[in-house]
């Protein structure tokens, strides 16, 4: 993960890497925070991220999530199209004061996409994106930072889901992918993507970024990645460097740096050998989408065997993440090492109206029913269900 300065930007970073700050999950949200609300943690730094990744999770598994979240969710974006990372007061406008950024936006956009009947919404928060798009054609965490791999990323999935040219959304001449293409290190180097230039201009590897970038020159994003026919993930510098070469330049990183233990390491001073549990979620789902299921076999099955109190102590995010590696390779989230990854989503907010899954690759059919809903009935449903965020 990369560590930011402002103590929002480090928040939102925590997000991105490792699916939210350490906060302890509960079964329903606190009674301070909005009904709507996954997670019981502070939502300062990463509401609408962690909203947003709940939403986009249950539309993965075929679920129809409460209309209250949808609407809590809705309720957050600005009159200019932007989201915040959370808005306190949603009756009051949006003033100077309140930091919009690109990844709060990006997530959302996909999230509302999922949902539907928010075109109006999704429009609008598309073309707030394009307005702070950076003339390298990338995007930085605030609008006018400088260009980093993440939030680059993270906007070409939300143009993705618009069935919008990615190419073809420039200023100054550039595209998305030529600032991420920038930002591809050679294979000397082990072909991954750095955050962002150093202070001398210099690009270091970083895992995190390596794993958005290769979904994001893909040409997908958490709303719609998936394993694909196997492509070639070994990496070779060429002059001619495209997207697609990037991409597989990257999941050779990748796999190098899974290949030994199984999962990323956390790049934080002092947790040299501490699992990034997040960043290994994101690693999945490059991977696979890269380089099919098969290619993303070894963290996953670590994740399987270890993620569960990660993901306890991180909440709505933190599974969204693991449900979005186990949807990326085909595995079923209802039994993910032992967990019901969408049963312990669920339970961190308003039950969905409905839910079934009915995985195309073979995964048995399952379903989510509010328990509430079977209460009056007299009958009893079982909760049974199928990542991530995809860094505060």
């Amino acid at each position: 993960m990369n560590v930011r300065r402002s103590a929002a930007v480090l928040a939102a970073t925590v997000v991105i890497g490792a699916a939210a700050p350490a906060v302890a999950a509960s079964p329903s949200p606190s009674p301070s925070l909005p009904s709507g609300l996954y997670g019981s943690g502070d939502p300062t730094y990463d509401g609408v991220w962690r909203q947003s990744f709940a939403l986009i999770a249950l539309h993965r598994v075929h679920a129809e999530p409460a209309a209250a979240a949808v609407d809590w969710l809705a309720g957050q974006q600005c009159a200019n199209g932007a989201f915040p990372a959370y808005r306190a007061q949603p009756a009051k406008a949006c003033d100077a004061k309140l930091m919009v950024d690109t990844n709060s936006t990006a997530a959302a956009t996909q999230a509302l996409s999922a949902v539907g009947g928010h075109g109006g919404a999704v429009t609008k928060a598309v073309n707030w994106l394009k307005s702070v798009q950076n003339k390298d054609g990338g995007w930085g965490y605030t609008p006018g930072g400088a260009s980093d791999a993440n939030s680059t990323s993270v906007v070409i999935g939300a143009l993705a889901t618009q069935d919008v040219p990615v190419p073809q959304v420039r200023t100054g001449g550039k595209s998305p992918y030529d600032a991420l293409l920038k930002l591809s290190l050679p294979c000397a180097d082990g072909g991954a993507f750095a955050y962002q230039p150093d202070k001398k201009g210099k690009l270091r590897a970083n895992a995190d970024a390596t794993a958005a970038a290769v979904v994001a020159a893909r040409g997908t994003g958490p709303l719609t990645a998936r394993a694909g026919t196997p492509s070639e993930s070994t990496c070779a510098d060429a002059p001619d460097l495209t997207p697609a070469k990037a991409a597989a330049n990257g999941a050779s990183f990748l796999a190098a740096a899974v290949a030994k233990d199984g999962y990323l390491k956390s790049a934080l001073p002092g947790a040299e050998n501490q699992p990034d549990y997040g960043n290994t979620a994101d690693a999945v789902v490059a991977l696979a989408v890269q380089g099919g299921p098969e290619a993303a076999r070894v963290p996953l099955t670590w994740l399987e065997r270890n993620s569960a109190k990660w993901a306890r102590q991180n909440g709505p995010a933190a599974y969204a993440q693991l449900i979005l590696a186990a949807e990326a390779t085909g595995t079923d989230p209802s039994d993910f090492g032992g967990t019901d990854l969408v049963k312990q989503l669920t339970a961190t907010g308003p039950a969905p109206v409905t839910a079934s899954h009915d995985d195309d690759s073979g995964s048995s059919v399952w379903w989510v029913v509010g328990a509430g809903l079977a209460a009056g009935a007299g009958i009893g449903f079982l909760l049974s269900g199928r990542n991530k965020r995809k860094r505060p």
